[in-house]
């Protein structure tokens, strides 16, 4: 395969650091942002998350909701319920209540990776509609990420996004989950940013022991030198350029801001340590720093692992407590601080954050007081600008070999596409009619026949 000049320049460029750096490098100078500004923050939860613990029914579907989920089911009692809703949150999630209650949180059922729109019948009778691997953690990932169910993808959402709209505005788009598909373009790379700590030159410094400046004298060097070519010297001038972008974007992330206050556990007012926290912190001094850095548009991808709880998900008896309850407090803490924190520089309205997983767990429990993997799940979306009490997509029925239940373990058919629910946001966020097939490679099949996006966001 031939590597032209301006690929070639863009894998050097948008690998580790530099890449990092080189997205920050490109956008810091250009004009602050109008009006208009709009930011997404996507927040991916590694492993599959079981969101049917996160998202319960308290009506009378909860019966049959215990009756289904055996050793890992809430009682009614313990759940932290929603205000004029027939849903609950997990009991450790009762930090997003407020947000519920001032019509900041939304509700997205049953959502997962689909090809084509499929019953349990379809499902069983036509596999070839059925996305690739399904269950398999790599692969849904890449299917979340990218959004081809049936493909190889090599670049993903977000990444396309930013290609589309560096045409009519100053995005930028940066990730506090390391290197992921999702933010991979083809034109357009990452700003990748550390969930502590700063971005640094390593090997590479001013000063210090012979060695180091030698490797900095010879950096240099290859980026002053004119007689190499035009491929070498344009990489040099990337990476040198890269680098020197550190102190802008160190400067950013690690002052201490009024933001931080936000950040607290709201029943003893102890700063967040999570590492979704410190990621979300970090995003909202980007977001408050965007008048400086000149962008009209950003888009972030944070992460929490920890998801794949095939045992010890609940402590037997005690259902509401375990490494699930603690995950998921982390998630709703972070989440509130970080949607006071935008509301706090009055941009709450401006701001969507919302959550992706690898997949859905089995509702049936299993014998290790955990689940197994399985396909469709629930997602929260938080933001001002949301539909009050909305909740989106359908509740399967619970019954384990039912009418959405694929296997004997409760495995449900997903009611949503992700071109469904996360197109919503990628419209809100501006991406135009004309973009979205680019951005949505499979975007013809989910909105024509009476499909299209969810209305998650106010007129």
């Amino acid at each position: 395969m031939t590597l032209s000049r301006r690929n070639f320049v863009r894998l050097v460029a948008g690998t580790g650091a530099m890449a990092a750096m080189g997205q920050l490098g490109r956008t810091s100078a250009m004009a602050a942002p109008n009006g208009n500004y709009r930011a997404m923050v996507g927040v991916f939860l590694f492993g599959g998350n079981d969101s049917w613990n996160m998202v319960i029914p308290t009506d009378a579907r909860h019966a049959a909701y215990l009756a289904a989920r055996g050793s890992v089911g809430i009682k009614a009692p313990a759940l932290t319920p929603l205000t004029n809703a027939a849903y609950a949150l997990h009991p450790s999630m009762a930090a997003l209540r407020p947000l519920w209650d001032e019509g900041s949180l939304a509700l997205v059922l049953n959502a997962g990776t689909l090809f084509a729109p499929l019953t349990k019948s379809t499902y069983q009778s036509r596999p070839d509609l059925r996305p690739t691997n399904l269950m398999s953690h790599s692969d849904e990932q890449a299917h979340w990420q990218g959004l081809r169910a049936r493909d190889v993808s090599i670049d993903g959402f977000m990444g396309r996004m930013a290609d589309r709209m560096a045409a009519t505005g100053t995005p930028s788009m940066i990730s506090l989950a390391g290197s992921n598909l999702a933010t991979i373009g083809r034109t357009s790379s990452a700003l990748v940013l550390p969930s502590t700590g700063t971005i640094a030159r390593s090997g590479y410094a001013t000063g210090g022991s012979a060695a180091n400046q030698a490797k900095n004298a010879a950096i240099d060097a290859l980026a002053n030198g004119a007689g190499y070519g035009a491929m070498t010297e344009a990489t040099a001038r990337d990476i040198v350029g890269s680098y020197g972008q550190a102190n802008t974007a160190n400067t950013i992330i690690s002052a201490t801001s009024a933001i931080d206050g936000y950040f607290v556990n709201p029943t003893t007012g102890a700063a967040l340590t999570s590492d979704v926290a410190r990621q979300l912190m970090r995003v909202a001094r980007m977001i408050a720093a965007r008048s400086t850095l000149g962008h009209d548009r950003q888009t972030f991808l944070v992460s929490q692992g920890g998801y794949d709880n095939h045992s010890g998900q609940v402590n037997g008896g005690n259902n509401d407590t375990g490494t699930h309850a603690n995950l998921l407090a982390d998630l709703a803490m972070a989440l509130a601080g970080f949607h006071r924190a935008m509301q706090s520089i009055g941009m709450g309205e401006n701001v969507t954050a919302f959550t992706m997983s690898d997949f859905g767990r089995t509702f049936k429990g299993n014998a290790q007081n955990g689940t197994d993997h399985a396909w469709g799940g629930n997602h929260l979306v938080v933001g001002g600008n949301v539909a009050p009490g909305g909740i989106f997509g359908a509740y399967p029925d619970p019954v384990i070999g039912g009418a959405n239940d694929v296997s004997n373990e409760g495995r449900f058919v997903p009611a949503v596409s992700q071109e469904e629910y996360i197109g919503a946001i990628a419209r809100w966020h501006g991406v135009s009619d004309a973009d979205m097939p680019y951005v949505f490679p499979n975007w013809s099949t989910w909105s024509t026949g009476g499909r299209g996006p969810l209305g998650l966001f106010r007129a």
